[in-house]
């Protein structure tokens, strides 16, 4: 089925409901905010409302609970500023509603990205074009169901962070008021991790190398079961000399990096071209900080665990022990190195690894969203029936979230356009 979707309002800004004070106008980037990708972080989250007769009042109570939140997370209010800061200005999010002439149940049985992309209110890829923070569309289908789509810049906090804002706005939403949400902190992150001064493109350097169009992306839904991912333990620790209980997430990751590794190297069987198939694990640097950060903290506060494969391997190799390893050397004395500046270096090798070496090695990217409260999410209607993302602009890419009932996994993988993975 095809959904065609029809614009309600005209663009407009939701402005925080009292002004950001002077003191707290200006947010400067941490560095690992410096380093983060320019591109829109989308969440879409769809509920069973009930009814079709109030959805005017469903935006009143939608634009006043995000007016109120807003106070609280100001930044998402503001316009970046180059590479540097964050000008709290208060100019507002955007806000876009629209009507679906269609069914949410048609939505929910059969996800498919051509027609999710639909509810967001911008494109994710144009995060370097736009100066925006935050965009929100609110959508209403024909049986009364709605889908929320929040794309917050990347520049600015993490998934994890996205997760946390819209859950504070949930809990604004429910109940009439902001003041039961723990204020974030905005300045922490850029306190632990000082923005560099130097001019990072002058390294060949830069935050968008690596990104691609939409239109040369596939993205897939594959779900794992509760059996899927039970029989993915079991595999995965017989191919293992080392690890005899590997978590879900391991599994999984080593099982699509296989995919991947067998997929790649079929196409490449003809031509000459001699390449590596490493992966990248993006690491949340919260709890491995010492002592841990809350989990709320908002910001960029991840970096990736690279695991890197000699060319001669084979698909049998003990791949789930060189992914817990790589994952475990982002430990609280990795973290104290990038807090003092020793780390900026390899943060950026990192990069330059996986970015530049495309003749010698293509990474599988992932980052599993598994714990995140992304079914918490109520904004007075229950719990969502669906959360899901939308495409980003890398190839190669596996995000993983738990299923509504929390046994399975949903893996989202972006696949280029001529190397569709064989699962």
């Amino acid at each position: 089925m095809v959904l065609k979707l029809e614009l309600l309002s005209k663009e407009m800004m939701i402005k925080p409901s009292s002004p950001t004070p002077p003191h707290l106008k200006t947010l400067k980037l941490s560095f690992l905010d410096q380093t983060s990708p320019p591109f829109f972080a989308p969440f879409i989250f769809f509920f069973h409302h009930g009814t079709t007769d109030d959805h005017g009042r469903s935006s009143q109570l939608l634009k006043q609970s995000l007016s109120k939140v807003l106070t609280l997370f100001y930044p998402l209010a503001g316009r970046i500023k180059g590479n540097d800061f964050v000008d709290c200005s208060d100019d507002g999010a955007l806000w876009v509603e629209a009507r679906v002439h269609g069914f949410l149940k048609d939505v929910v049985e059969n996800p498919l990205m051509e027609e999710l992309e639909k509810f967001l209110p911008l494109e994710p890829h144009n995060g370097d074009d736009s100066k925006l923070m935050l965009a929100v569309q609110v959508n209403y289908f024909l049986d009364g169901g709605i889908g929320v789509a929040v794309c917050v810049s990347h520049k600015i906090g993490d998934a994890f962070s996205v997760v946390n804002f819209v859950n504070a706005w949930a809990v604004t939403a429910r109940e009439g008021d902001a003041a039961v949400i723990s204020p974030p902190n905005f300045g922490l992150v850029s306190s632990l991790f000082p923005p560099t001064t130097e001019d990072l493109t002058g390294s060949g350097f830069s935050s968008t190398l690596g990104m691609t169009t939409r239109e040369k992306i596939v993205t897939r839904r594959v779900v794992f079961d509760k059996q899927n991912l039970a029989a993915l333990k079991k595999s995965a620790a017989a191919e293992s000399s080392r690890v005899g209980n590997p978590t879900r997430v391991e599994a999984l990751s080593a099982f699509l990096w296989k995919r991947f590794r067998e997929t790649s190297k079929k196409n490449l069987q003809h031509h000459a071209v001699k390449k590596t198939f490493p992966a990248a694990h993006a690491v949340n640097l919260r709890a491995r900080m010492n002592p841990p950060l809350p989990y709320a903290t908002f910001g960029n506060l991840w970096s990736l665990a690279t695991t890197v494969t000699p060319s001669s391997s084979t698909a049998q190799d003990d791949l789930v022990f060189q992914l817990r390893t790589s994952i475990r050397e982002i430990n609280a004395e990795y973290v104290e190195a990038l807090k003092n500046g020793k780390g900026h270096s390899e943060r950026l090798r990192k990069w330059h690894k996986i970015i530049f070496c495309k003749g010698e090695a293509e990474f599988c990217k992932f980052s599993s969203w598994c714990r995140f409260p992304i079914y918490e999410v109520d904004f007075g209607w229950g719990k969502p029936v669906l959360a899901c993302t939308a495409t980003v602009p890398y190839k190669n890419v596996v995000r993983m979230m738990s299923t509504k009932c929390g046994d399975g996994i949903e893996a989202w993988i972006n696949m280029g356009e001529d190397d569709i993975w064989e699962l």
